[in-house]
Formats: structure tokens, C-alpha cells, sequence
């Protein structure tokens, strides 16, 4: 039976970072976009390259977002020899961000890796940033998993969200390429954007968040970042990327603690 291979992209305004990753998805079998309301001709993009498009929106809900990708998976099975070949519609997904590329040593692996008998993979991400490879700090630790069999496991949390997936999980080794924040004010917009679903979600869980925490979580990040992890290595985008990280847990905080006191975060 034949291995078939969907990769699932969301997207919002991402025309100037959305052609390399789609044109970097050659090997998939098919490829969706799961657009929030794009009007800055990202579906343009995505017609030039032979893209299914899904328009849905997003409400804040990543996970909910990268679900309905999930269940849209689907397609003929690869090379397959005769009618009779037959597969379960998108029988491996492959979830790349729209600002994320994936190399050719990657793609080799990824279509190396469906045969094996795992539920799913998890991927490191290489940072570019500020034109700089990140070569320490928190960044250059994340492992996602993003490559899965369709019915494996669903996504959770609606900000910073994860693949529950079940069963063995093994870890590639290629990087997947991430260009985030072309720079430092579109870094501050998501920080502001993700800090706040990021407080809605602990709001609606019940977490607290008092005033050692707001002082001290932020200050703890900066000292894991920067120190710990060895991020003021990587130079001025080393303390950069230290400092915002820093602020998203000051702003998840500070947001929370309004939200906690019936105030607008």
C-alpha cells in the first residue's frame, strides 16, 4: 500500500513569507491552507502553487485551526500503480508553519521517515533571526511535533498548542528552518497578540497570578534565556530575543492579573 503525505499550513497575511514554505512542500502529495481571512494576496500564492484553500477563522484557536486542517487531509495515494492501490486519506500530515521552510536534506528525511513504524516525529527548529542563525537560548532547544499519521491524536490549547499524539514518537534529525519577526516591531505585535490569548487561556483555567509572579516569572525567563541557555552568545540578537521573551511572560502575567480583577487585558 502506497504512503501518502499531506502538509497543512495556517495562515493570515503572510504573503511575505508564504511562497518559500509552499514552495519548499514540493515532495507532499497535497498541500492545504487553512487562511484566517487573508487580504494581503496570500491566496494568490497559494493558487500559483496548486494549494487547496480552506478559508476559516481563526477566533483566537490555534488548535482548533490546525484540527480543521486535520480533517481535510485526504487525496489520491502516491504513485499508485493501479485503481485497486488504495490508502486512508492523508495517511501522514505534515504541519509547517507559514513562516518555516523545509530544507531538502528535511524533505529527504520526512519521505525516509513514513515507512518506519512510529506514530509520529518530533522536529528541532533552527532560528533565523535579524539575518542571523540563533545558535543557543531557549529558541534553539524546541523540538515540535509536526509530522503525524492523520488519526494518531488531535491538537490541544488554543495558543502555544500541541499534537496529543499516541503511540511511539520518534525525532528527526534535520532542522526545520523558522524566519520570525523580520524585526523588532513585528516581534513586539506578536508578543502583544500571543501574550493575550496567551492570559485568556490561563483565565479560563483558573490560574492565579499574583504580584511575585508578575515580578519574578519574567525575570527568571531573561536569566534562563540569556544565561542558562546561553543565549548571550548569539550577540545583540541573542539579548534581544532574551528581552522579549521576557516581556511575553511579564505581559501573560500582567494580562492575567487584569483579567482576574474584571478589567479588559
Amino acid at each position: 500500500m502506497q504512503v501518502m503525505l499531506s502538509a497543512i499550513i495556517l495562515s493570515h497575511n503572510n504573503a511575505a513569507t508564504i511562497e518559500k514554505t509552499l514552495a519548499s512542500l514540493y515532495f507532499c502529495d497535497e498541500r492545504i491552507l487553512v487562511d484566517d481571512n487573508s487580504t494581503d494576496g496570500t491566496l494568490d500564492l497559494a493558487k500559483k502553487y496548486g494549494v487547496t484553500v480552506y478559508t476559516r477563522e481563526l477566533k483566537g484557536d490555534f488548535a482548533a485551526q490546525r484540527n480543521f486542517g486535520l480533517e481535510k487531509a485526504k487525496g489520491p495515494a502516491r504513485n499508485a500503480s493501479s485503481s485497486s492501490a488504495s490508502v486512508a486519506g492523508g495517511e501522514w500530515v505534515f504541519f509547517v508553519d507559514s513562516d518555516e521552510v523545509v530544507s531538502k536534506h528535511l524533505a529527504d528525511e520526512v519521505q525516509k521517515s513514513l515507512t518506519i513504524d512510529c506514530a509520529g516525529f518530533y522536529l528541532k527548529r533552527q532560528d533565523w533571526m535579524f539575518g542571523s542563525k540563533i545558535l543557543h537560548g531557549e529558541t534553539n532547544r524546541v523540538r515540535l511535533l509536526r509530522l503525524a499519521k492523520k488519526n494518531a491524536g488531535t491538537w490541544r490549547r488554543p495558543v502555544h498548542e500541541v499534537w496529543d499524539v499516541k503511540g511511539t514518537v520518534g525525532t528527526l534529525s534535520e532542522p526545520l528552518d523558522h524566519f520570525p519577526h523580520p524585526n523588532v516591531a513585528q516581534f513586539v505585535e506578536d508578543i502583544n497578540v500571543y501574550s493575550s490569548l496567551n492570559a485568556k487561556y490561563l483565565y479560563r483555567n483558573k490560574t492565579q497570578a499574583p504580584l511575585l509572579h508578575i515580578i519574578l516569572y519574567p525575570a527568571a525567563k531573561f536569566f534562563v534565556d540569556y544565561i542558562w541557555y546561553g543565549g548571550f552568545l548569539d550577540g545583540t540578537a541573542g539579548i534581544v530575543i532574551a528581552l522579549m521573551m521576557s516581556m511575553h511572560s511579564f505581559l501573560t502575567r500582567a494580562k492575567l492579573w487584569l483579567l482576574l480583577h474584571g478589567h479588559e487585558s
